[in-house]
């Protein structure tokens, strides 16, 4: 039995304008109007507020924490996911599966939840805590504790965007090069790494954005510290709860702009990478 497919072209054009209608009310009520709101109320009260907002002390030491866990995160999770990547499309062994569904477990895991297994491992009461506390070691309500908590909740992205191109293009090359006594840095450097180097990146970008936006799993480890251990979504948090709202969005529009800034990044790249599939 033979597929057949339709020109779009050949429907209705009430139906098509309908469509479109829908699709741009859409995006308009759940994309444009809140950002527009945030900048709306950031600026609601003038520069002056909203540029002591974003200086406050507090505010850039929310900054400065948040920075700081992505440049540690970003580089251990994009190592983590070339890893696993290669490591599953180019083995075959028993269990392969499970590590597959291991591997996805962040995205079906509450990031509150995650943040609660830390605490039951590394907290005062926790299996690991009495022992960490002995020698000294403070994971949770401190730097450790976020870094840990963002790496599980930012570990799949890498990997699952290198596992279906790795998958799909097969290892004849790098077997192939393996045959002529190519090293394993080699096979990495000039086979490996241009079949995946623009959906690496998109992984990177993903990983950098949830990052800096992750609120749940941060907020468990955290303690709220300010000045110490409060990100940029804490800060926000803070600021609303103590109907500061002016300076609430202030803050929050600094990740909003980083929001847009991936957007974009996110459409080059999948532009670049549907060029790159058709070639």
């Amino acid at each position: 039995m033979s597929l057949r497919f339709e020109d779009p072209r050949a429907d209705p054009v009430w139906l098509r304008v309908l469509l479109i209608g829908l699709t741009v009310g859409f995006l308009a009520l759940f994309l444009v109007m809140p950002l527009a709101v945030v900048f709306a109320q950031a600026f609601s009260k003038g520069w002056e507020v909203y540029l002591a907002a974003v200086r406050d002390p507090m505010a850039l030491a929310a900054v400065r924490l948040t920075l700081l866990v992505a440049v540690i995160v970003v580089p251990l999770n994009t190592l983590f996911g070339l890893a696993a990547a290669w490591w599953l499309a180019n083995f075959r062994f028993r269990g392969k599966g499970l590590v597959v569904t291991l591997l996805d477990l962040p995205f079906s895991v509450s990031p509150v939840v995650a943040g609660m297994l830390f605490v039951l491992l590394f907290g005062a009461q926790g299996l690991l805590g009495p022992w960490l506390a002995g020698h000294g070691v403070k994971i949770l309500f401190a730097l450790p504790g976020i870094v840990l908590a963002t790496l599980f909740v930012t570990s799949p992205f890498v990997a699952r965007q290198l596992l279906p191109l790795l998958e799909a293009r097969g290892s004849a090359e790098e077997e192939a090069a393996l045959t002529l006594g190519a090293s394993g840095w080699q096979l990495f450097r000039w086979i490996t790494l241009p079949k995946v180097l623009w959906a690496l990146l998109y992984g990177i970008i993903l990983t950098n954005a949830r990052a800096m936006g992750e609120f749940g799993a941060v907020s468990v480890v955290s303690g709220h510290i300010r000045g110490r251990t409060n990100t940029i979504p804490l800060h926000v948090e803070i600021l609303y709860n103590e109907y500061q709202f002016a300076a609430a969005f202030a803050v929050a529009s600094l990740l909003t702009l980083l929001a847009l800034v991936t957007l974009m990044a996110q459409a080059l790249l999948r532009r670049r990478l549907g060029a790159g599939s058709t070639t």
